[in-house]
């Protein structure tokens, strides 16, 4: 399954309507053109005072399979359930200090824009793209010497869709069952905290 329809109250770009984070992924490798430009969208994501807080330590098991597996195996074990075909791992960290040793107060902030500009690059490309938070960062820190002001943040699976039939019958439901979003009105205010955007 490729594509997941979501209901939306208005239009919006397909960019956006269309991107949605499968569990099924072939083992497919990830052209090497194609990781370029997804992380080139990221390199261009706006951050303040263009900082560019972000930082994606990439793992192709084609191209290096030990650095995968180590990467791989911080995943939570519902996770590596899931990821055992996935060719390529991407962990998302943000700087947390600035150039000048004070806190990165939008660190987080901009490391995320840079991940959504990574992921719809990913989209447009046709390819599937999964964040997680289920890893253990204190692991991937130890496994990769990652200095203690990056705060790590997620890690991407990002790969071909596969098939869903693949899945256990739990996993299979939820990569089945339909998208859904809060209401609007309860995210979005307008004119004052808690009174409903429109």
């Amino acid at each position: 399954m490729t594509a997941k329809p979501v209901p939306t109250d208005v239009d919006i770009h397909e960019l956006f309507s269309g991107r949605w984070s499968p569990r099924a992924f072939s083992n497919q490798p990830v052209d090497r053109a194609h990781l370029h430009t997804v992380l080139e969208a990221a390199r261009w994501a706006p951050s303040s005072n263009n900082l560019q807080p972000w930082r994606f330590v990439v793992f192709d098991r084609t191209r290096n399979e030990a650095a995968f597996q180590r990467a791989f195996d911080t995943l939570m074990p519902t996770n590596q359930k899931w990821n055992a075909n996935v060719p390529v791992l991407i962990c998302v960290a943000a700087a947390t200090l600035t150039p000048k040793g004070e806190p990165g107060k939008t660190a987080s902030y901009d490391t995320g824009a840079a991940a959504m500009a990574l992921v719809l690059q990913a989209h447009a490309l046709g390819l599937a793209t999964h964040q997680m938070g289920g890893f253990d960062c204190d692991a991937f820190r130890r496994a990769f010497s990652i200095p203690e002001e990056m705060q790590l943040i997620a890690m991407i699976a990002i790969g071909h869709f596969g098939d869903a039939s693949a899945l256990d019958e739990a996993l299979r439901e939820r990569e089945t069952a339909p998208r859904t979003r809060k209401p609007l009105g309860e995210t979005a205010f307008e004119g004052a905290w808690n009174k409903a955007f429109g």
